[in-house]
């Protein structure tokens, strides 16, 4: 019979023949939690965010900088957006009307498959009118009239550029640094930095809106919002748009809440003696997602329940948004999110993928996102929270000024381009009615103030007050960070 201080049996043989290595490690990360432990009052009384539990305190780092911003609204537009049919108004296209593209314009850069093999590449001037608005002029495009309404609201990056050319490599590349998956999100990163500001809702939260139109929708999968190398509490949670939001976190029939909190208290015994045991830092990310999942069976209901919205919230995002999936819904939800501590909000909007029939789809998108964007920045400022909220808008490239396939006067398609494209931003510190960057007469070449996803990744960080040349996590023997080990910059002139 074994002695009471004797393992487990099934751990007998990990106890007997561990090695030197991993028992300093193991005393390494005891000694550094008891220090931070000591630490800890000072800390919180220094203004680093509140955890749920003190295993948490080591993942929360706070900010290096006074921060401008405390959330985060990243809306993506998956497939890329063409940005000289949005934003990146080109008038003398007209004049180019079926010519091909020049090769002094294009200097060889490669191609997609799906237009390599084409002997033209006819350019395509915009089919849409433009008009300047705002105190500083800034373009914008006939199918997002609620959008222009507010450009003094906006900061435009009109020279936004990749290395990425097609989307599932371009796409991962936006979200965390990196074109190879695995690698932490953003999300994740400010989930690791920030920590919580609600502990009845998860720090990072996911939304996929459904488009109106559906005629090439891109994969969208989980690896874009994982947690990577960081601890998984960091990875985001995603949010289904009918039935129960979140699976699994209702009690079964018969199993009341008292039943559930014992059973949570039996397990996170049985947890914290197999921590005790192996050390293993997952086990203590088990337990808090056990705790989060209890909280938010109060939290998510109240959260998503949007039929106590007044009808001027309606008049603002538009019918849409009392429809659940729709990006107007979402966007709605989003403002609900951050109104109530969730960190980060990641939304996405599918069938960007403009390849063909620019003219039977992008209005459609268009009127998809353009009130709803226009309603979620005004709510939030109407309600104080546009200071402290970031709000992006942007794809993972932009589109092709020549026309793939067949080109006519009323209709053309656009491939992937990677050279250059549009995003905004709006509130948490960015700069308000500003344009920031250019590109030539084709929309194809940067002229003027190159930004890349490195920097703007490097911006959003600064604004939440992360420095992202020491933000790491150590990883394989490497200082990991969302920016990468290529030099890049904070894009301090969109800085307000």
């Amino acid at each position: 019979m074994n002695s009471p201080n004797d393992p487990h049996p099934l751990l007998k043989d990990y106890v007997r023949y561990e090695t030197r290595r991993q028992f300093f490690k193991r005393g390494a990360s005891f000694i550094g939690s008891a220090a931070l432990g000591m630490l800890a009052p000072q800390l919180l009384r220094a203004g680093a965010p509140q955890v749920a539990n003190e295993p948490m305190l080591p993942k929360v780092l706070g900010p290096h900088f006074p921060a401008r911003a405390k959330q985060v609204i990243y809306l993506h537009m998956v497939g890329g957006p063409p940005q000289m049919d949005l934003f990146d108004y080109k008038p003398v296209m007209k004049d180019y009307y079926d010519k091909d593209l020049p090769e002094s314009v294009r200097q060889g850069q490669r191609l997609t498959t799906m237009t390599s093999g084409q002997t033209r590449f006819p350019i395509a001037p915009s089919l849409y009118k433009f008009a300047q608005h705002g105190k500083a002029g800034m373009w914008v495009s006939e199918l997002l009239p609620w959008t222009s309404k507010m450009v003094d609201d906006m900061c435009f990056i009109r020279s936004m550029h990749t290395e990425a050319i097609n989307h599932e490599p371009a796409i991962c590349y936006m979200q965390t640094g990196n074109q190879i998956t695995g690698r932490p999100c953003m999300g994740s990163w400010v989930s690791y930095g920030l920590g919580s500001l609600n502990q009845d809702l998860p720090t990072f939260v996911v939304l996929v809106a459904k488009s109106t139109n559906t005629e090439q929708v891109q994969a969208i999968s989980g690896r874009l919002w994982s947690s990577g190398y960081l601890p998984g509490q960091h990875a985001g949670v995603s949010f289904r748009s009918a039935g129960h939001p979140i699976l699994f976190i209702n009690n079964p029939a018969g199993v009341s809440a008292g039943v559930r909190r014992k059973m949570l208290d039996g397990l996170k015994e049985l947890n914290e003696l197999n921590f005790r045991q192996l050390a293993d830092p997952e086990t203590h990310t088990r337990i808090e997602q056990f705790e989060l999942a209890f909280r938010m069976q109060s939290s998510v209901p109240e959260l998503t329940d949007t039929s106590g919205e007044p009808d001027s919230t309606y008049q603002l995002y538009g019918v849409e948004a009392k429809k659940p999936g729709t990006f107007a819904n979402t966007a709605l939800l989003a403002r609900r999110m951050v109104e109530r501590g969730v960190r980060f909000v990641q939304v996405y909007h599918n069938n960007w993928d403009t390849h063909s029939n620019v003219a039977g789809r992008l209005p459609m998108q268009c009127k998809d996102i353009d009130q709803a964007c226009y309603g979620l920045v005004q709510d939030l400022k109407q309600r104080g929270l546009l200071d402290s909220t970031l709000v992006v808008w942007g794809g993972e490239f932009g589109r092709t000024v020549y026309s793939q396939g067949g080109l006519t006067k009323e209709n053309y398609g656009r491939d992937h381009h990677p050279r250059c494209f549009t995003m905004w931003m709006a509130g948490g510190g960015s700069k308000p009615g500003f344009i920031h960057g250019e590109t030539d007469d084709f929309s194809y070449n940067i002229v003027k103030d190159p930004v890349h996803i490195h920097d703007f990744h490097a911006t959003a960080l600064r604004l939440l007050g992360m420095n992202h040349e020491t933000f790491t996590f150590r990883y394989q023997g490497l200082d990991q960070r969302l920016t990468g080990v290529e030099p890049s910059r904070v894009v301090s002139e969109v800085l307000a």
